[in-house]
Parts: structure tokens; sequence; C-alpha cells
């Protein structure tokens, strides 16, 4: 192949955004996560971030990752297992294992890399992987590296699943995969009743809490608390760059399988650690939730509550969110991109999602208020939202 066909092959398609005259996609951003955020050089409101309970920003986590950095330096430049983990990492590490309600926990450099990293150790082809449809691709993408049999069951249903484990047999083992929260929808996995089915089948549930923890349970602890399952014998995942407003991705279990991926997990072994700076912020990101969720839920609740009545009273389509997401049914890729693009010019800043990441012709807006947010900023946020009804009709 000729140099000039082999880069050809990576021309990027750019009609849509074309057709939609606006790309929404890697906005320069110049500013942190405040109440408006500055966008190329303009005041926007932000609905596109995870950081629900609006901590990025907080001063209280910038000065616990600045004494971090004055006493480790911004990094060790060392993966975990060399030199890179500090007594910072291993308090931090213990601490996250005990918020969730599991016995250990490891912490990767993103989510993405401790689900792609998973399943590679704990799965082989002699086992199989049932997973929801509508999984994270990282969760998708670690099944497939894992070389085993995959089998998707429908979103959230547990009469399909139930089916599925009764027919399959002579497998080494059997897992199950969903997501806690599914982002795009807002709605929550029925873990329990995926928990109990596993019990019967002989099943290891796997869990990516990635939009659940802290946000949903009674203090923040994610879809264990959510769900009341005490004495979780499967394996959770989840970002620590969501709530907790941090970076990074852990893999909680029993110690037993944590001691072992900390030795055979290839995307951890080979990976510089998390830098000290981060880890301070995720230290003190948990003692806010402690102290505050209450406070904190109260808000993004109440936030999501007066964003979703404005959006049904002028007409848009929500899905049936169950979570501090508000979601909205927005069609084809085109017409996805122009409400965004619509949203744009009126300076708030949204998540368009469009094929491939969501099934053909449903696309989605997807929009979180964080309780950094003030309420006269929602208060605007809902008078635009019904001038657009107006002006689009």
């Amino acid at each position: 192949m000729k140099l000039q066909e082999f880069y050809q092959r990576f021309e990027l398609d750019t009609s849509l955004v074309q057709k939609a005259g606006f790309n929404p996609y890697y906005p320069v951003i110049q500013s942190g996560l405040n109440d408006q955020i500055i966008v190329e050089g303009e005041k926007f409101i932000n609905l596109a971030s995870n950081n629900y309970l609006g901590l990025a920003n907080d001063s209280r986590v910038k000065e616990a990752c600045s004494k971090a950095i004055e006493n480790y330096g911004v990094s060790l430049c060392a993966t975990p297992i060399a030199s890179g983990y500090s007594e910072l990492h291993a308090n931090v590490v213990q601490k996250l294992s005990k918020f969730v309600g599991m016995e250990s926990a490891i912490i990767y450099p993103s989510c993405y890399q401790a689900n792609n990293g998973l399943f590679s150790v704990i799965a082989g082809k002699e086992d199989i992987v049932i997973i929801d449809r509508s999984s994270h691709s990282s969760l998708i993408e670690g099944v497939k590296s894992a070389g085993c049999k995959i089998r998707p069951f429908l979103h959230n249903n547990m009469t399909y699943l139930e089916k599925i484990l009764k027919k399959i047999s002579g497998y080494r083992q059997v897992f199950v995969v969903t997501e806690s929260v599914f982002s795009t929808e807002g709605n929550v996995a029925p873990f329990r009743e995926i928990v109990e089915l596993c019990k019967r089948f002989n099943a290891i549930p796997v869990i990516d809490d990635s939009h659940g923890i802290g946000v949903i349970g009674e203090r923040g602890r994610g879809i264990l608390e959510y769900a009341g399952i005490k004495d979780f014998h499967g394996i959770y995942t989840a970002s620590l760059g969501k709530s907790i407003a941090n970076s990074g991705g852990i893999i909680c279990g029993k110690k037993s399988i944590i001691d072992y991926l900390r030795y055979y997990s290839s995307h951890l072994v080979y990976s510089t650690a998390i830098l000290p700076s981060v880890l301070a912020g995720i230290n003190k990101v948990l003692d806010i939730i402690n102290d505050e969720f209450s406070e904190l839920s109260r808000k993004i609740w109440q936030y999501k509550s007066k964003i979703s009545k404005s959006l049904q009273d002028s007409g848009f389509d929500l899905t049936d969110s169950v979570t501090p997401i508000t979601s909205i049914m927005s069609g084809n890729s085109l017409d996805t991109l122009l409400l965004a693009k619509e949203l744009f010019e009126n300076k708030i800043l949204s998540t368009p999602f469009v094929y491939p990441s969501v099934p053909y012709n449903e696309g989605r807006i997807r929009l979180i208020a964080g309780a950094n947010l003030s309420e006269a900023t929602i208060n605007t946020v809902t008078e635009i939202f019904r001038n657009l009804r107006r002006k689009t009709g």
C-alpha cells in the first residue's frame, strides 16, 4: 500500500458536521468548572460535564491537591508496582474500598483502563460473559479482549437474562456484566435482581458504577447502597472522574482477586501511577461527601426537577430518567447536532450522543446540572428552554 493510500484510510467523515454547520465535540474550555465557564472566550452554562456534586473546582479540594504536590511533587514517575505506590496511595485505596462497601480496591489511571484490563485477567476462552447490550464501550472492548464467549442481553430485561442463564452450560465460569446508571438514558440497572440471578446460576456479577458512585444511595455510596446489597461477592468498577471530581478508575472486590490483579493486570502494572495530587483530591472529596452529601444531593435533584419540568412544559420528549441526568430524545444525528447547536448559541454546553454511540435515529442530548450551579443560573436555563421551544415550534 502506498503512503498516500494509507493516510486516506483515516480521513474523517465531516459530512454531518458540515450539514449542521456545527461541531459540538472538543470545545475549548478556558476556565475551571465554576457556576459559569469560559468556552472560546465567552461565558457558558455548563450542563455537559459529569461534575454532579460540583466539587471539581472546590477550594478545599484544590488546597488538598496543592499540599500533595508540596509533599510528593507532581508525579512519582513510576508504576505502582515499582516505586509509584505512596503512603497516600495506600490510604486512599483503603478509604475507597470502605466507601463503596467492598473488601479491597486498586486504582487505575482511568476507569476505561480498569474495564479494559479486568477481563483479560479474569476470563478466557473457557468462560462466557453475558453483558447488557447498552453497556459502556470500555466494558464491551474489555470483554472482547479476553477471547471468551460473549452473549448480550436486552437492556435491563431480567426475563431475557434468566432465559440465557438457564440455557448456557459447559463453561468454566459465567459472568454477568452491566452498568449501574446508564448515562445516555439516566435509568438504573435492577442490580439486586441481577445479583439474585447470579446466585441461582453460580455466575459472577460485574458492575460499573461510574455514574452511580457519589450520586445514588442514601449516603452517595453508589449502587450497592442503593440496591441494599451487603457482602457483595462480585466485582465492582467505577470512574473517579465524575462525582468524585478527579480522575482515575477503581476495581473493587474480594482481597484475593484484587491482590492477583495488582500483579497480573498489565493495564495497571505497566502504567505510571495516578498522580499524588489526584489522590489527595479523591481523599478530600470522599470527606466532603461523608459530611455534606444530603445537601449536595438535594441541590442536584432540585435542579434536575426544574430542568426536566421546563423541557416537558415546552414540548421536549425526555427519557424516563430516575437519576440526576436529564436526557432529551433528539431524533436522528442531524437533528441532535442542530439542537446542540441551538443550545450552544444560547450559551449552554450540552453533551450530544449520535449514532453509533446510540442506536440509529435515537439521538440524545444529555444535561447534568452540578451542585455548584446557582439558582439564578438554573432559572436562566429553564427560560432558555422555553424560548427555544417557542422559536422552533
